[in-house]
């Protein structure tokens, strides 16, 4: 049967996330996560909807895409549909061609999974490698140590101080109260948690989002921030070893993030918490478009 490509609507996002969860695998590359379209969610749930792209066949999800911004579509495909042809062809298509049903005028940048067919036939249309990108990940089946801070998690008393310390340490962040709501209302934050580490004095220093995909899954760091004016003192580190303590509560098998490898500093922080980097991924642009 013919692939069909469509986006859910709101009511249909929890499926398309319990579907996203059934993909996180050990030792499965790591791919589009839940808590990818948890962390959209901050924008509203008719949002998320719009962004969101489902490729099926005979009813069933093979491939899901996030539009993450104007340009990037990110991409999770079933394990046993990564080399399918006719999936693949289609994906191309729909990717490529300005235009072509719900794509609108087509995407600039593609992320795939390693090893999917999508991406070398992308590559066989004249895409290019962009910038390279870290996944790291920490196997959570031993002791993870103490984070040596103290850690909250965040409710409705502490999210002014968790959006404020978000805008600070990222350059442009628009993270409101009102997104965090929006965001903790969606299906993905069901088994997710949103940690606050406070130095000695009982500022607010570092937050982190951890999303669970299920127990003896993968779980998300998406994302992790510390306040400028606490960097250098361990906070990042002690934040990521809070969130893995937390996501093995939850019964998650790992903790993973990913950041690009131009963050010298963040990639120093994870593996200071015990993450190990995985093979480098670079995402594809589209060919004769600028590096991001």
């Amino acid at each position: 049967m013919a692939i069909e490509t469509a986006h859910p609507d709101v009511d249909g996002l929890d499926a398309v996330v319990r579907v996203l969860g059934q993909w996180q695998d050990e030792p499965a590359p790591v791919q589009l996560h839940p808590g990818d379209v948890g962390w959209f969610r901050r924008f509203g749930a008719e949002r998320t909807a719009r962004a969101v792209r489902t490729w099926r066949r005979a009813g069933r999800v093979l491939a899901v895409g996030l539009l993450d911004g104007p340009d990037l579509l990110r991409l999770a495909i079933a394990p046993d549909a990564l080399r399918d042809e006719e999936l693949a062809r289609r994906m191309v298509e729909d990717v490529s061609v300005p235009g072509r049903g719900v794509l609108g005028e087509g995407s600039v940048y593609v992320e795939t999974p390693p090893g999917a067919l999508v991406r070398e036939l992308l590559a066989g249309e004249g895409w290019e490698n962009d910038e390279p990108w870290t996944p790291l990940r920490r196997d959570l089946a031993g002791p993870v140590p103490d984070p040596g801070v103290r850690v909250e998690v965040v409710g409705p008393e502490q999210v002014a101080e968790r959006t404020a310390v978000q805008r600070a340490a990222f350059d442009g962040s628009t993270f409101t109260d009102t997104s965090w709501h929006a965001m903790a209302a969606g299906p993905s934050y069901r088994d997710a948690r949103c940690l606050l580490a406070r130095d000695e004095r009982g500022e607010a220093v570092a937050v982190v989002t951890l999303w669970s995909a299920g127990r003896g899954r993968p779980g998300l760091i998406e994302p992790m921030g510390v306040h400028p004016a606490h960097r250098g003192h361990g906070h990042g580190r002690a934040i990521t070893l809070a969130a893995a303590r937390t996501l093995q509560e939850l019964g998650a098998s790992s903790v993973v993030v990913s950041t690009p490898s131009t963050n010298i500093g963040a990639v120093a922080t994870y593996r200071s918490a015990g993450l190990e980097p995985l093979p480098t991924k670079r995402d594809l642009r589209r060919k004769g478009a600028a590096a991001r």
